[in-house]
């Protein structure tokens, strides 16, 4: 068995692997590469491998940044089986769908400005091809082997990243290859704790947050709380851009349970995403995944997804509707880097306020307006126009849907002889802290994952 690595090695986002087994081609993951507009031109360029050479495609969770160039396979010559566990393969549809709808119409924006002789541009996919994509996925529950090609069997794990995400297990030539797809941390709302493995003769590991320790969750909620009643206090609004699966589900959770200590009742709550609205049916078809405090909050009032004063905001006029009120609205709105999507619109408006307040409750990579705004940034330019930012800003680091170095240490230490380990998905500096920390603890040899490197297992 072999592992090629061709995306999300020494970043965060473009998830690729291909592992050759058993006289087979298997990918783990396609996703987008997602951050600045240079990187995310690379999604154009044409893969490192033979698209229709695969037989396989094995997807880790529905994350875009692990599945965003699925239908692009396809366009390029895949035929093969898509194989993802059943909630991952309930959310792909409505992932990759928006994904398409955002591609067409920047095609469409892109179209109408170009000047004469200038080549038409053309989405990366429709939804069209979304639509030819999911007729090949193959659901398939946590905890069972299944035979995907002669000689080659793969398993899902729970990971506790999102709902459906999986640590994925590849069992061929009598060797078994780990990937983590992305892990979560212990405790995180709603989901289980990501499933401990106990063995692997190469394990394939995420390393986002390799490099630092997340707040304690107790204190991370207790911080919540208090930004809430400062925006109350400064009369202001509070934006916070929230990938439509994970985080907005776990902050409407946050909501229910301390719905009487934090007065929320008095707020405006607007899930302004069309995509989350139909992740939350996404989430109330599968509560058979919840974790066990998830299933006592679910009995309570409010519910949830249910709030009495949440507002799903599905069209457009009613997202700019919001930026109406000048205090007192909750905005959740993606995308959750603030590279694309409504909480630019929302920025827009609010950022040159004071009173306003930012949350960040997840990564923000190289090149995203969230990274500058988190930096620090005075003036950041949305749509065209430049934005004076004079909100006040938060990271909520206890909230990420990653765990931490600490976590990952645990996570890795607890499989039978500690195997040989690579590192994906993240950047140096959190890579080569992480491998310190392992190499030094374990005695093992970690590898730090670049494109073109080829692992033998």
């Amino acid at each position: 068995m072999r592992v090629h690595f061709h995306g999300a090695a020494g970043e965060v986002t473009g998830s690729l692997h291909e592992v050759e087994a058993a006289g087979h081609r298997v990918l783990l993951d396609c996703g987008m590469i997602q951050g600045s507009p240079e990187a995310e031109r690379r999604n154009l360029d044409p893969f490192a491998f033979d698209a229709a050479a695969l037989d396989a495609l094995v997807i880790s969770h529905a994350h875009i940044d692990h599945i965003g160039r699925v239908p692009l396979l396809l366009k390029r010559g895949f035929r093969g089986a898509i194989h993802a566990q059943e909630a991952t393969a309930d959310l792909m549809r409505i992932m990759l769908l928006d994904s398409a709808s955002i591609a067409e119409s920047e095609a469409e924006r892109g179209n109408r400005k170009r000047q004469r002789g200038e080549p038409e541009l053309i989405p990366l996919y429709t939804r069209e091809d979304v639509e030819a994509t999911m007729q090949r996925v193959q659901p398939l529950a946590y905890d069972t082997r299944r035979e995907i090609l002669p000689g080659v069997e793969v398993a899902f794990r729970e990971a506790g990243h999102i709902l459906g995400s999986s640590v994925v297990e590849v069992y061929a030539e009598d060797r078994k290859l780990v990937f983590s797809g992305d892990l979560g941390p212990k405790g995180t709302p709603i989901l289980r704790d990501p499933a401990p493995i106990d063995r692997a003769d190469l394990v394939l590991m995420e390393s986002t947050y390799g490099d630092r320790l997340h707040k304690d969750r107790a204190e991370t909620i207790l911080e919540l709380g208090r930004i809430l009643e400062s925006a109350w206090s400064d009369g202001g609004n509070v934006l916070i851009p929230a990938f439509a699966v994970g985080r907005s589900q776990e902050l409407l959770y946050w909501f229910a349970k301390y719905w009487d200590e934090w007065n929320v009742g008095r707020w405006k709550i607007f899930l302004d995403s069309p995509m989350a609205a139909k992740v939350v049916d996404v989430y109330d078809r599968h509560t058979d995944l919840f974790d066990e405090d998830a299933v006592r909050v679910w009995k309570q009032k409010p519910n949830p997804f249910h709030l009495p004063n949440l507002q799903l905001t599905e069209s457009a006029q009613d997202s700019m509707a919001i930026n109406e009120l000048e205090r007192g609205a909750i905005v959740i709105a993606g995308s959750g880097m603030a590279n694309a999507g409504r909480i630019l619109h929302h920025f827009k408006h609010n950022l040159s306020k004071p009173q306003t307040h930012v949350v960040f409750v997840g990564y923000q990579a190289e090149g995203t307006i969230g990274r500058r705004l988190v930096e620090g940034a005075k003036w950041v330019r949305i749509h065209g126009r430049d934005v004076r930012a004079l909100a006040q800003r938060h990271t909520i680091g206890g909230l990420s849907a990653h765990t931490d170095q600490h976590g990952l240490i645990e996570w890795y230490g607890q499989i039978a002889g500690h195997p040989p380990l690579a590192l994906v998905h993240g950047e140096d500096k959190a890579r080569e802290a992480l491998a310190g920390e392992i190499g030094e603890r374990f005695g093992v040899k970690v590898e730090l994952a670049r494109p073109g490197m080829t692992l033998q297992v």
